[in-house]
């Protein structure tokens, strides 16, 4: 058996949580494998909207086993709320929760310093969400940082100590206040000592023998591709590989062991913080465009900037991540549209025209090169099956196909489970 990838092939926030939900009941596993709480998974169902952080979006169904991989970092504070607020759902978290103990702590001081860096960037700020992920990445790298088998060992203590004090040296050195800190650690020691009662493993181990017994694992990511740390339009990246690769590394899977990889795309664009944008919209089209799709950001509450869908960055995403599906989300954000563009091209300075993100596209301006179609311009709420889309709706989704050469499988058409259409 082979495990199946999902992650997001633009800036984020594709919707991915509500297909890991709709795909969910065809696996026995869930398993989250990079990112931390700066990822905003949203899920709709029975009049419900459910946000998770952390958590993989499998909780919900009580027959999935769901794994946070060795290749997320964790708030242990935000992780309790996380579980504390399932508690209503019922759901045995004890039961179909594990967390790998390979997985990296965040403490309060790496969100302290993650706000003294974005402080200190002045108008350069990359956008940070301030949840101390950069911080706590830098010293997995840097190899300073606690992981979660370390909140079981005798020298927690004296261990996390030893990395404050380290945090400390730099906070003086932007002189960053330490005002907040003995507070902020009164709610991380008491949420460590409900970390230390979940089901703490080597995941690896769980991953593999899973495959090995024929199971059906999915891997959830978060970000998307575009905000991968090698491939993404860097310096305004994450901190960790948000794509195909990063699912190996960050569970303990061979690459043989990839399957199919499911890549979700908006039907436009949307981008949270700083970096390039190239179809970002500044006019009334573009505030429209975020109205209708309540393009906010799930964990910041930040309004997402919006755009028409890059066809030059979705297949170089495909590219790098070796795409096999796409989903397509959020087509009813269109409705309100009797023409949709989408960029086929990008316009140098100096007029030549390419269809590829080169390295130098962050720091060079790029004008986008537009295709024309029209629009179905109706409500698509009861649509329930792909031959009653609108004729508008079904051209769109061929001119996609052929343009980006992988089948696009599946169109979501509103936030619930229900509003989910299998082509």
């Amino acid at each position: 058996m082979k495990m199946d990838v999902l992650l997001g092939l633009q800036w984020g926030d594709e919707g991915k949580g509500k297909i890991v939900d709709v795909l969910a009941p065809e696996y026995e596993i869930v398993a989250r494998f990079q990112g931390g709480p700066n990822a905003g998974h949203t899920l709709e169902f029975d009049g419900i909207k459910h946000v998770l952080h952390q958590i993989p979006s499998g909780i919900f169904r009580s027959q999935i086993l769901n794994i946070i991989g060795n290749g997320v970092v964790l708030d242990p504070i935000i992780l309790k709320k996380e579980i504390d607020g399932l508690g209503k759902f019922s759901i045995d978290y004890m039961k179909n929760l594990v967390i790998s103990k390979k997985a990296t702590i965040i403490i309060p001081t790496h969100k302290l310093l993650d706000a003294a860096y974005e402080q200190s960037k002045g108008d350069k700020k990359i956008g940070s969400t301030l949840k101390g992920i950069g911080p706590t990445y830098q010293d997995k790298i840097g190899r300073s940082a606690l992981r979660v088998g370390d909140i079981l060992s005798p020298e927690f203590q004296e261990k996390y100590t030893a990395l404050v004090d380290k945090h400390k040296t730099i906070l003086s050195f932007y002189n960053y206040p330490l005002d907040q800190l003995a507070e902020m650690e009164t709610q991380f020691f008491d949420a460590i000592q409900f970390f230390q009662t979940l089901n703490l493993i080597d995941s690896e181990y769980e991953v593999n023998d899973a495959l090995n017994e024929n199971k059906r694992i999915l891997a959830e990511g978060a970000q998307g591709s575009l905000l991968d740390v090698d491939f993404g339009s860097y310096p305004f990246v994450t901190s960790s590989s948000t794509m195909t690769a990063g699912a190996c590394t960050g569970l303990g899977v061979s690459p043989s062991k990839i399957g199919e990889v499911f890549g979700i795309f908006k039907a436009y664009c949307t981008r949270v913080g700083s970096g390039p944008f190239p179809t970002e919209l500044f006019d009334a089209v573009g505030d429209d465009m975020r109205k209708e799709g309540n393009e906010f950001g799930s964990t910041t509450g930040r309004p997402r900037r919006c755009g028409w869908l890059d066809l030059p960055a979705l297949r170089y995403s495909i590219m790098i991540n070796g795409v096999t599906q796409l989903f397509m989300m959020k087509a009813d954000v269109l409705n309100i549209f009797d023409e949709i563009k989408v960029c086929t091209h990008y316009e140098l300075p100096s007029g030549e025209k390419i269809d590829r993100l080169s390295f130098e596209i962050t720091d060079t301006e790029v004008k986008p090169v537009y295709k024309t179609l029209r629009g179905w311009n109706c409500s698509l709420e009861d649509v329930r099956s792909y031959d009653d889309f609108p004729a508008e709706l079904k051209e769109y989704v061929s001119y996609l196909e052929d343009e980006l050469k992988v089948p696009i499988k599946l169109v979501s058409v509103g936030p619930d489970r229900v509003q989910t259409i299998m082509k």
